[in-house]
């Protein structure tokens, strides 16, 4: 399976769409086979979901992501794991033991909607890096 992880250095970021990175992971029987950090292409509506689905992505991992975004990944069969915080290696652990779990975006609805790249900020409450 490969995955994609949202990356802010060496910590799982909050906004998917605006990460400077993503780390792809390709894992066999719970074990990695394939690690790679690829940057960010650019935020535009739809795009990253099709990026991601052309590099065979078929789960995405992030803090935070739109409900409209989430939809664009549904249409190309890529899962979507939200809420997720702390450091990309200790995500990577918890996914091979099976023990990484999702919840709630960690953005609000129309966070990001009509800033473009420009948005630095999200409405979320204030948290320390690698806690959001």
């Amino acid at each position: 399976m490969r995955i994609a992880i949202s990356t802010d250095g060496d910590f799982v970021s909050a906004h998917f769409g605006r990460c400077p990175a993503f780390t792809i992971v390709e894992i066999e029987n719970g074990k990695i086979v394939k690690q790679e950090s690829i940057e960010n292409p650019g935020h535009q509506p739809g795009f990253i979901p099709q990026f991601l689905h052309q590099r065979g992505v078929e789960c995405i991992i992030c803090g935070g992501m739109g409900r409209r975004a989430t939809s664009f990944f549904s249409e190309y069969g890529i899962q979507t794991i939200l809420g997720v915080s702390g450091t990309v290696n200790d995500t990577l652990e918890k996914l091979q033991k099976g023990t990484l779990e999702g919840s709630e975006s960690l953005c609000k609805p129309g966070s990001g909607k009509g800033y473009g790249l420009d948005k630095t900020e999200c409405d979320h409450p204030e948290q320390h890096r690698g806690e959001h």
